[in-house]
């Protein structure tokens, strides 16, 4: 396997997206939507990583989804989710939201509470298609713990830094990390909130998170299959 490479995209770079006349404020990861493009289509499972900003009252309504494994964590606010499979919950900080879409689903995703939401999003393609649909939260996901997705070789693990604290990223052929909070170094070269982070390959010495010395870091990171 060759030495890890590893990419940087910053929070001002990603592209601005969503409705801001309807309270929506989208920064995507991945070519979406309107935003098309060829080079930055997915990263091993993983095909979209948003961050989603929604104003008290705004939100998204019931629209389709299909053969995506679909995870949220909320970062700021309350998110309530519901599907027509009857499902209607609310997701809280520290809550991690799976839906895996199968062979058809239609939810809707709003901020029905009184301050602002922000939380991010992410889209995986799963490995075999169709199935019905499912959906879980895991509320008060530990910190370090492995969440392992029901229909792809990926997983997700939270992280939590405190300020000064390092650690090093466990190894996999693709490595995605989301810093949601805070501001720290990875393998030397700093990285914030919002950014968003490409590793390939894992060869060589461990690849180190830092928290910076004054401010702890709450992070999201995908193990993928190449």
């Amino acid at each position: 396997m060759p030495p890890t490479e590893i990419r940087i995209v910053p929070a001002a770079d990603r592209y601005r997206g969503g409705d801001p006349d309807a309270g929506i404020d989208t920064r995507h990861a991945f070519s979406f939507g309107a935003f098309y493009d060829p080079d930055n289509l997915r990263f091993g499972q993983l095909t979209a990583c948003n961050e989603e900003r929604l104003a008290p009252g705004a939100g998204f309504p019931s629209h389709p989804h299909r053969d995506l494994e679909i995870v949220s964590w909320v970062i700021e606010g309350e998110l309530t989710h519901e599907d027509d499979t009857g499902t209607r919950t609310v997701v809280r900080p520290g809550d991690l939201q799976r839906l895996t879409a199968g062979s058809g689903v239609r939810h809707s995703e709003r901020n029905a509470g009184p301050g602002p939401l922000r939380f991010a999003q992410m889209w995986l393609v799963p490995d075999e298609p169709g199935g019905p649909p499912t959906y879980e939260v895991v509320r008060g996901l530990p910190a370090g713990t492995e969440y392992r997705l029901p229909r792809t070789a990926a997983g997700l693990r939270l992280l939590r830094l405190a300020a000064g604290e390092s650690r090093p990223l466990p190894a996999a052929p693709l490595r995605h990390l989301q810093l949601v909070a805070g501001a720290g170094r990875l393998a030397g070269r700093p990285v914030g909130a919002g950014d968003s982070v490409r590793l390939t390959g894992a060869d060589g010495p461990p690849t180190t998170l830092t928290a910076t010395a004054d401010a702890p870091v709450e992070a999201l990171l995908w193990t993928l299959a190449d």
